[in-house]
């Protein structure tokens, strides 16, 4: 099929040489012409995964009408804090009687995780907000761009209100190395997807200070144990948060060197400002953005989320790396469970 890739990132590209292997053409819309003419002239993304030549299928188009007139499907690669930005342009081509083909009438797959800062909504709300009607799918799971990129073996899950669409995504996306599993419970995939880049952060500050694999493991557990009980308020299915979009992608994203939001908490543990640190990294560091809206979320609904309010203590409030870590494993001992 022809196929729209909005937002020239990591992920972006990445799905875009994957999606062209397949035999797809495909339009990667990127925010700047010289990206796009780079891409186009070079075969290689200048700003991301610059050592890896893109398929001849990819064509990047710095023209979003274009782009989207283009695709018979879109599939959204912009960062959670963006997406809003971006959808608001499509609901404006939505309104403009010489496209072709409008946004509002196609299927979208979003790739993005995280919480939207200023209205505290997942990505699909947004979506849904903006494009009512609109037929929306959200993909996540453990997979870096670094590995996607070069067809190394990973698995993942598309998530949807209708399963038919899961499953034509299934079908145009799915292959031998990047495996794609279903779903009908939208809210727990994002979820899984945005919290985890949270927990990562916590995990990288305390690898910073050389606490072990034991304190590591005993984070990314008991992070998993937050997004279940904020889960369970939000009706989602324990086995979603279980599965790739949960586990999966909380380990991947706890445990890989290619985790930006690892490294984020590796360098707010070294000393670095927030804003130092996100400079290091080069790219969104999701996490450092979603703990905001999560906080907010679940001291409204009165909900006890130790290791995310850590992380926003030491990331806005000034609070002490060292203090915030002994106050989490010096809490008052309780049953696992609660």
């Amino acid at each position: 099929m022809n196929l729209t890739i909005l937002g020239a990132g990591s992920f972006g590209t990445a799905m875009s040489n994957h999606a062209a292997r397949l035999g797809h053409e495909v339009r990667l819309w990127c925010r700047g012409a010289a990206q796009a003419e780079a891409i186009n002239s070079k075969r290689i993304n200048p700003r991301y995964l610059k050592g890896c030549e893109l398929h001849e299928k990819v064509r990047a188009e710095a023209n979003l009408e274009r782009a989207v007139a283009f695709g018979e499907k879109i599939i959204l690669a912009v960062p959670t804090q963006s997406l809003r930005d971006v959808l608001e342009r499509l609901t404006a081509l939505n309104c403009n009687s010489d496209l072709n083909s409008q946004p509002a009438g196609k299927k979208i797959l979003s790739l993005a995780k995280g919480i939207e800062i200023a209205s505290g909504k997942l990505p699909h709300q947004i979506a849904e907000a903006l494009l009512p009607g609109v037929s929306y799918s959200a993909l996540s799971g453990p997979s870096h761009s670094e590995e996607v990129v070069r067809d190394l073996p990973t698995a993942v899950v598309i998530a949807s209100r209708s399963h038919q669409t899961a499953q034509e995504w299934q079908k145009a996306l799915n292959s031998s190395h990047f495996r794609i599993y279903t779903s009908d419970d939208l809210v727990g995939v994002e979820l899984g997807g945005a919290v985890k880049n949270v927990i990562a952060i916590a995990v990288g500050i305390s690898q910073s200070l050389n606490f072990g694999d034991n304190a590591k493991a005993a984070l990314a557990t008991r992070g998993l144990a937050e997004i279940a009980k904020l889960g369970a308020t939000l009706g989602i299915a324990p086995l979603t948060l279980a599965g790739l979009a949960g586990t999966g992608d909380l380990m991947v994203t706890c445990y890989s060197h290619h985790s930006r939001n690892l490294r984020f908490g590796l360098a707010i543990g070294r000393g670095l400002s927030v804003e130092e640190a996100t400079s290091e990294i080069g790219q969104v560091v999701e996490g450092a953005h979603t703990v905001k809206a999560l906080v907010g979320y679940a001291r409204k609904a009165g909900i006890e989320l130790p290791l995310a309010e850590g992380v926003h203590a030491v990331l806005y409030e000034g609070a002490s790396i060292e203090q915030t870590l002994e106050k989490l494993f010096f809490r008052e001992p309780k049953p696992e469970l609660d």
